[in-house]
């Protein structure tokens, strides 16, 4: 399995919640330092399974190419490509700028492709392969003040679809993960403080019916799932895991506007 930016604030804690032997051959790939991925590459390894990490930029051709390769040197084989890069600025349209637009292109839907397109030659050859994209429900509904990221993870599922319909004659599956609010170094980063991040974790999981964010292994067990056996009728599909979110159609609760009962 390859996996394109996928470390968490937790990921060792995440890897670490596997059972021995279930975690076999996994590349991770990292843009910046290598002290998570290097953490969760042990982690990998102290389960039984094997493990490296490169780092590398899923927006960049050379570099999704280059960490390919490396997977197929290491393993001799590829059977997973999960594509999980993604990256926003939280700015109203009018004031984003054309750098942040294409960055935020660049990163979360741009890097799909270059997933897409480096590894179906591959699963072509070996009759078949499951590729797993990570989008989000902020690419079936819109947020305020996201609007490149709108419309990139947008642009992730229906991606997914094509890639779907072109390779199912080759028995390759391609489906994506639409997570809600998760549990992530978002929280973290927008959260500029301990205070902060434990607003910002409250007011998320207030938005959700579940009345809590969601929690990394619960995408991660999704996207093992969709990569699994147990999903091998299942191609093209968007699967939501997103404590209920866009069930609610945003109305505020109307039995609290309905008249007293007669009774």
């Amino acid at each position: 399995m390859s996996v394109t930016s996928a470390l968490y604030r937790r990921s060792k804690r995440n890897f670490e919640r596997y059972p021995k032997g279930s975690l076999a051959r996994v590349q991770v790939q990292r843009r910046h330092s290598g002290c998570r991925a290097q953490a969760a590459v042990e982690a990998i390894q102290a389960q039984g399974g094997t493990a490296i990490w490169r780092k590398m930029d899923a927006s960049e051709p050379g570099d999704v190419e280059g960490t390919i390769a490396a997977t197929l040197d290491a393993f001799g084989r590829l059977d997973v490509m999960v594509n999980n890069a993604g990256y926003g600025v939280p700015t109203p349209l009018e004031a984003l700028s054309i750098a942040d637009w294409n960055r935020t292109l660049a990163v979360t839907l741009t890097s799909v492709f270059l997933g897409i397109k480096y590894t179906v030659p591959i699963f072509r050859r070996q009759g078949r392969g499951v590729i797993v994209n990570t989008t989000s429900i902020s690419g079936m509904r819109a947020d305020y003040g996201m609007g490149a990221y709108n419309a990139a993870k947008a642009g992730v599922i229906n991606l997914t679809r094509n890639a779907a319909l072109e390779n199912a004659p080759h028995q390759i599956r391609v489906n994506c993960v639409c997570p809600g609010g998760v549990n992530t170094r978002v929280s973290h980063i927008l959260g500029r403080d301990d205070e902060d991040e434990d607003g910002f974790r409250k007011t998320m999981g207030d938005a959700h019916p579940l009345g809590r964010m969601g929690e990394p292994e619960e995408i991660a067990h999704a996207i093992l799932f969709l990569a699994s056996d147990a999903a091998s009728f299942i191609t093209g599909a968007s699967l939501v895991v997103d404590g209920g979110i866009i069930s609610h159609t945003g109305l505020p609760d109307l039995t609290a506007f309905s008249p007293p009962s007669s009774d």
